[in-house]
């Protein structure tokens, strides 16, 4: 029995590329270490739960319609599961350039599309580096999934009511997501719903300017991305080549960044984002491509989904195009220009009318789906995501969990990928980047490291 793919989980395996795998890249640091056989149980007893851990994506019958989930026959976690050991000294820097290495294969295509590689020995605990296919599910449904491994977390199953919200404190993706949960279901747009949202607005022909209303917005939302520019060259755009760069940033305070927050009345996002942008100008301008005005777009995902439904793997999330000031020279200027264009984010429709594009191309002729692809690449520079994880350090298989971090695909031939990373107080940047275009993602860490102090300092002065 085979299920079909739906047509966004389909659109995002048809963006499989030599130069850019869309593949989200995981890292998981213990503070104890962990045997083979613990993280094996681990897999089985909460991993493979998922009909979808457990198959495989075939092409469709007589080349006609989408690709399907079929079980693999021959599953075994065994399959899945790859112990390794860092060429020496088996430090960060082994451990980064083993990830780099990952994120530049395929995932064998013949088996369910996801691996874990174990290694038992790293800084007196182990890592566990994670390798799922954004075909399986977008980035909450998969920190949804990864984090119910933690000891002593529910079985997956639906938050009771009330407990959907986000926390708010400081954030700004939450709330662009909650603001676009309005249009969430117009969103959805197949078939059968067309169907039954015909016969209600017969029954009901009150809502009919309501919907007229919905589709006019995102009509709109579409004519605007289409009338952007492309992104202007730098450093960041260009040709992508095979191999890829993984980096990571030393954890920050989240103390730190809320102190800035409220000495500026931004939030934690804002901030976040600002010192992305302050690292990204400082990068270019050391390769002297700082003249004058300078914005870069980035590709922000937005969840479509309620979190009461997070365990539900598939794709249900938009995209927004949020520009960074980058031309801006003052710290605290670029700041607020940051808060008042998140600010306008809020409000946008952008991400509902991007995922009916995905909706419409995932199944396209090869052709307009090519198409469909370069003008979303011409129209930003990276892909910019923030997750916030749990506030408590959490255990998995009986150790304390260190560090997390993950890296998303950049979709549409982008070269460049930013995620942010908030657990147990602390907050870490990671990097992916083409090895051809940012050799040196780590020179971008320390850049956004320089915004950062200078942020607190600035706060500092103004308190004194």
């Amino acid at each position: 029995m085979t299920v079909p793919l739906s047509n966004v989980d389909a659109a995002w395996l048809r963006m499989d590329d030599p130069t850019n795998y869309m593949v989200v890249n995981g890292l998981l640091v213990f503070d104890e270490p962990l045997s083979t056989s613990r993280v094996r149980k681990l897999l089985g007893d909460h991993l493979v739960q998922f009909d979808r851990f457990r198959s495989r994506v075939v092409p469709p019958a007589a080349g006609i319609g989408p690709p399907a989930w079929e079980l693999d026959p021959e599953f075994s976690v065994d399959r899945h599961l790859v112990e390794v050991t860092l060429s020496e000294p088996g430090d960060d820097g082994a451990l980064q350039a083993f990830v780099s290495g990952l994120i530049s294969q395929p995932l064998p295509p013949d088996r369910p599309l996801w691996r874990f590689y174990f290694v038992p020995h790293f800084q007196g605990g182990s890592a566990l580096v994670t390798r799922l296919h954004h075909c399986i599910g977008d980035g909450l449904a998969l920190v949804h999934v990864l984090l119910s491994m933690a000891d002593g977390a529910p079985s997956v199953a639906p938050a009771p009511p009330g407990e959907e919200e986000a926390d708010g404190e400081g954030d700004t993706w939450g709330a662009i997501g909650a603001a676009l949960a309005r249009t969430r279901d117009a969103a959805l747009s197949a078939s059968g719903r067309l169907l039954r949202e015909a016969r209600e607005l017969l029954a009901h022909p009150e809502r009919i300017s309501r919907s007229g209303k919905e589709v006019a917005s995102h009509l709109g939302s579409l004519a605007r991305l289409l009338a952007l520019s492309p992104d202007p060259k730098s450093a960041f755009k260009g040709a992508l080549g095979v191999k890829k760069r993984a980096a990571w940033s030393r954890p920050f305070e989240l103390a730190d960044f809320k102190a800035v927050s409220r000495a500026t009345g931004s939030t934690v996002n804002d901030i976040l984002v600002a010192a992305l942008a302050g690292g990204f100008r400082r990068y270019l301008a050391s390769r002297g491509q700082m003249a004058g005005s300078f914005d870069v777009r980035g590709v922000v995902p937005v969840n479509l989904r309620p979190l009461s439904e997070a365990h539900l793997l598939g794709n249900r999330f938009g995209l927004v195009f949020l520009e960074l000031p980058l031309g801006i020279e003052d710290t605290l200027e670029r700041l607020f220009e940051v808060r008042k264009r998140m600010r306008a984010l809020k409000q946008s429709p952008q991400a509902a009318a991007i995922f009916e594009v995905l909706w419409a191309v995932g199944v396209a002729p090869k052709p307009l789906f090519d198409l469909a692809l370069s003008i979303f690449a011409s129209k930003a520079t990276a892909v910019v995501t923030n997750v916030v994880g749990p506030r408590e350090v959490i255990s998995i298989a009986g150790a304390p969990l260190r560090q997390a971090m993950f890296w998303v695909p950049s979709a549409g031939h982008l070269g460049l990928g930013a995620s942010l990373l908030s657990y147990a107080g602390k907050v870490w940047l990671g990097l992916q980047s083409d090895e051809g275009l940012v050799p040196d993602p780590g020179r971008i860490l320390a850049e956004f490291e320089l915004e950062v102090e200078e942020l607190k300092a600035l706060c500092r002065e103004a308190v004194e």
